[in-house]
């Protein structure tokens, strides 16, 4: 039975000492209690009390880690339904299927392309995460899991009910620490077998959720500590459905044998309608979804959708503050001003590049927030902007002194002038007129 907060407290070292993260241990033990915090924050818990709270201080959903190095995907250990309770911290890895029975060159080729099927969202890089390296019979899968080990360094998930043919892959591609995929209810004693002597996390795949709450128990209880369900679900709703009660039964029901991530492969009669329902599993809960398309152009929304699912909404995304080149700007570009919310940054910056005219934007830290937003917190002032075109050394960059801020804060051009000694022109005040604006601009004086 599950400890109360008063009862882990009692077992916690009662130093206060803040390291954990929360102002009181009282304050670490509720959230222990309540599967918000792991106990592995307190750097101060003795021996005998992790022992005594190994139970109620781990996370409902259990940590799988696939892969190695910085490419290594981790899933599982969400503490909440909803993100906008606290986040989901672990992005569901997106895999793409991949054939056992091409030829060395090709299955090379494959994984080559899959690694650099990236974009840059905002600032940030994203694609896909993992292969999926499906056993096709007949073909010879260890040399095709070696080769595209070889060619990629995304992480593998092995994709065989074939025992012998998992065992000879899994043998050479250990080191990559691969998902073996599956366990079922025929091969059982076999894959966690394999499993257990590489050290390696396991699927396990049954239809339904009270056959895989068994099937998950017992993988447990021989000795596979990373674990990640497949109910097989046959159609999309029930997919949903399967994915919604995992979830609840792990979180609200503190159901240890269903508390593992979950894969899902998309089904549907095309590959737009495989996109729409792996962005549905996405959300809501999977832990890595399996398609069998690389066409850029779904695979974009894809993970597109799961940034905005698995970004902080109590933290705006935001690029470095700092001057920025848009071009091969020169001494005589001009020299315009935002804020470090990514999304108003890339806009302007998109905006600036359209024009055709090398320019500089200066970005000044105002903690992730738009324009308006950051001038009405005072983020977004004549002091700030005037301290980072000092602390970038803008004036070391160009033989002219003029700032062009934005049309929304032209109230601050006064004061930024006789803060900064610098010229200020004011911008528009929607992005979309920069390009017009910078072509009207006559050349800037030293």
């Amino acid at each position: 039975m599950a400890l109360t907060a008063i009862e882990i407290y009692k077992l916690l070292p009662q130093t206060n000492c803040r390291e954990c993260g929360f102002p009181t241990c009282l304050a670490f033990a509720m959230q222990l209690a309540q599967k918000k915090a792991s106990l592995d924050k307190c750097p101060y818990v003795s021996e005998d009390a992790k022992a005594a709270l190994e139970g109620s201080a781990a996370p409902p959903i259990n940590l799988v880690t696939i892969g190695v190095g910085d490419k290594a995907l981790k899933i599982g250990n969400e503490t909440v339904l909803f993100r906008h309770e606290e986040t989901f911290h672990h992005p569901c890895g997106l895999a793409v299927l991949v054939p056992s029975d091409l030829d060395e060159a090709s299955l090379k080729q494959k994984a080559t392309r899959l690694s650099e099927l990236q974009f840059d969202r905002v600032g940030m890089i994203v694609g896909v995460d993992l292969i999926a390296l499906q056993h096709v019979p007949g073909s010879d899968f260890r040399a095709a899991a070696t080769a595209v080990a070889q060619a990629s360094n995304l992480p593998l998930i092995l994709i065989s009910d074939d025992p012998a043919a998992m065992a000879a892959a899994a043998s050479a591609v250990a080191d990559k620490r691969p998902l073996l995929y599956a366990a079922t209810a025929g091969n059982f004693d076999e894959m966690v077998k394999i499993a257990k002597e590489h050290g390696l996390p396991l699927a396990v795949r049954s239809e339904g959720i009270a056959n895989i709450a068994d099937l998950a128990a017992k993988a447990t209880a021989a000795g596979v500590s990373e674990i990640v369900l497949d109910t097989a679900p046959k159609t999309p709703k029930d997919m949903l459905l399967h994915q919604t009660a995992i979830r609840r039964a792990a979180l609200l029901k503190k159901n240890r044998q269903v508390g593992h991530p979950t894969i899902v492969f998309a089904v549907g009669d095309t590959p737009a309608a495989k996109a729409l329902n792996a962005s549905v599993a996405i959300a809501k809960y999977a832990g890595i979804v399996v398609i069998d398309f690389d066409d850029p152009a779904l695979v974009l929304p894809l993970v597109t959708a799961r940034l905005n699912i698995y970004t902080d909404p109590e933290k705006p995304i935001q690029v470095q503050p700092g001057v920025y080149a848009v071009g091969a700007a020169t001494e005589e570009s001009p020299v315009l001003v935002t804020t470090n919310f990514s999304l108003t940054y890339f806009t302007v910056e998109g905006d600036v590049s359209a024009s055709k005219i090398p320019s500089w934007i200066v970005v000044v830290d105002t903690k992730g927030t738009s324009v308006l937003t950051a001038w009405a917190a005072e983020e977004f002032t004549a002091e700030t902007i005037t301290k980072a075109v000092n602390d970038y050394d803008v004036a070391g960059r160009v033989k002219h002194r003029t700032l062009i801020i934005p049309g929304g804060v032209a109230v601050l051009s006064g004061k930024l002038e006789d803060l900064s000694g610098w010229k200020v022109l004011v911008g528009p005040r929607e992005s979309a007129g920069i390009p017009a604006f910078l072509k009207s601009l006559p050349k800037l004086a030293a």
